[in-house]
């Protein structure tokens, strides 16, 4: 079904919360400083050819800045793999010995179905691939990278993690269209570990990350102070499916920042829930789709987030939640983040975002803009949750949502905790339900705005049932509302457009 089939306005929002208090002028978040580079370099040093039964780990060793290494595609390597700290600044490539047009084209997504063209690395104990301290300037090209058959890994990949200065972080690293995967029958918690400086995974396809009874990852980062770049890429994972935090940095302070989660197809299987009748094991722990902890200056822009559900979780597919995890990092903050031109949909509720920490000592979530997106099919009763489009809680500071499209069963902000200061939310196309704004201890509508959101500006909204907020006027117009479609359209991978009927007349649909 398409969003604009259904979409009939009834109702346009508009007030400043709090007559005593002066509107809200959220500051804008802070872009990203620095960016990884992915364009390819010429090798200029010697190439160094592995075949069946070669010892890669002799090659890894042996390689110098500037080397290619190439793997016989179709050939099976055990290990684990230590990529080591060498001298210079030139790339090593570890590459496939299939030729460039085997594989999708730089900037595109491989398949699984690439995988008969790709060397493949296992490894029963410990990672496939482990990056010691300091090492840097590697780049894997067409590698296929998963446990041994029947086994189980914490991290396929692990780049860093332990480091304890930013330093001795492994540092340009970049995983180009590989195939990462767990075990098909047990899964496997994390494929790659980011933990690094100037890291990139692009166009890869990163799916089986599962457990019972743990959070699991297809990428996630903790201990990596950035730049980082996830783009292009399809990513899965029963857990979180892209987390940054989720355990205190072993780097006093560290905060991972300057990210940028692009283009990605980010999902869950429907096999992987009970009730869908599409056979599969249901017993794995799901959460979100993603969650940041402890990250600022994060650019999220044309992604499809899609299907999550209540189970070990509420069911809110995206979470910008402050955590100092383990007790011991009481910096964590979650802010300066943009959220744009995403598609989210099949998901029990929206987007989460908590202020401070609820259970220790941390920063503030702030200057989050949440901007252009549609979420549809945030539906409770059929992915469980609550169906709530935006749930902020415990003080927020510059949170802005404007220009957002949603078909969603539940109330369109729940509100609690301490107030929320800068607080705009503009020229929405939403669903009212049973309320719109709501708060624990408050009435719907306006006092739960006067109580929660103080200063608050919100103005120009349309709803697609129930009453205005009391004192709102009737509409601006010329304003245009809700999401500029084609826009999310554009920002969304090639390989994604067609999930999303892009090239129909109405886009956007809900999928299946």
């Amino acid at each position: 079904m398409s969003l604009r089939a259904v979409m009939i306005p009834l109702t346009i929002l508009c007030v400043i919360a709090g007559a005593a208090t002066s509107p809200a002028v959220p500051e804008a978040p802070q872009a990203p400083r620095q960016r990884v580079e992915i364009g390819e370099t010429a090798p200029t040093g010697r190439t160094i050819h592995v075949d069946e039964g070669g010892d890669f780990q002799a090659a890894l060793d042996e390689a110098r800045p500037g080397d290619v290494i190439i793997l016989s595609a179709g050939s099976v390597f055990t290990g684990p793999f230590h990529l080591p700290r060498k001298s210079g600044d030139s790339w090593i490539l570890i590459r496939t010995s299939a030729p460039d047009g085997d594989l999708p084209a730089a900037g595109r997504r491989v398949e699984p179905a690439d995988a008969a063209r790709m060397p493949h690395l296992l490894s029963s104990r410990d990672s496939v691939i482990i990056a010691d301290p300091g090492a840097h300037h590697f780049r894997f090209l067409g590698i296929e990278m998963s446990p041994s058959a029947g086994g189980f890994l914490l991290n396929v990949a692990l780049i860093g993690g332990h480091e304890s200065s930013s330093a001795e972080q492994p540092h340009h690293i970049i995983f180009d269209r590989c195939y990462v995967h767990g075990d098909a029958d047990r899964g496997s918690r994390r494929g790659i570990a980011l933990n690094a400086r100037h890291a990139a995974v692009i166009g890869c396809w990163i799916s089986d990350f599962k457990e019972e009874g743990a959070d699991t990852q297809a990428i996630a980062s903790w201990n990596g102070a950035g730049p980082l770049r996830i783009e292009g890429n399809y990513l899965e994972a029963a857990g979180e499916n892209v987390m940054f935090g989720g355990a205190d940095p072993a780097v006093a302070g560290l905060v991972p920042a300057d990210i940028e989660i692009r283009r990605n197809r980010i999902s869950k299987p429907l096999r992987w829930k009970k009730g869908t009748g599409v056979a599969g094991d249901t017993r794995w722990s799901v959460k979100n789709l993603l969650e940041l902890k402890n990250a600022r200056r994060v650019v999220i822009e044309g992604n499809l987030f899609e299907r999550n559900w209540a189970q070990a979780q509420n069911g809110f597919a995206i979470l910008f939640t402050v955590r100092n995890q383990d007790g011991t990092a009481p910096w964590s903050v979650v802010e300066d983040v943009l959220f744009a031109n995403n598609l989210v949909r099949q998901a029990g509720s929206g987007v989460n975002i908590l202020g401070r920490d609820d259970a220790a000592l941390s920063g503030q979530a702030r200057r989050i803009a949440i901007l252009n997106n549609v979420f549809t099919d945030i539906d409770a009763a059929r992915w469980g949750g609550a169906g709530i489009l935006f749930q902020i809680l415990n003080g927020t500071a510059d949170l802005r949502i404007e220009n957002n499209t949603a078909l969603h069963t539940g109330a369109m902000i729940v509100a609690e905790g301490e107030p929320h200061r800068g607080f705009v939310y503009r020229a929405n196309l939403t669903s009212k339900n049973t309320y719109g704004v709501i708060g624990t201890g408050t009435g719907p509508e306006a006092p739960t705005v006067s109580a929660y959101f103080p200063g608050a500006v919100i103005e120009n909204n349309t709803r697609f049932a129930g009453n205005s907020i009391p004192g709102s006027s009737a509409h601006a117009r010329g304003a245009r509302l809700g999401a500029d479609l084609a826009a999310v359209c554009a920002a969304l991978a090639p390989e994604d457009r067609p999930l999303a009927d892009c090239g129909h007349s109405a886009p956007l649909r809900s999928g299946n």
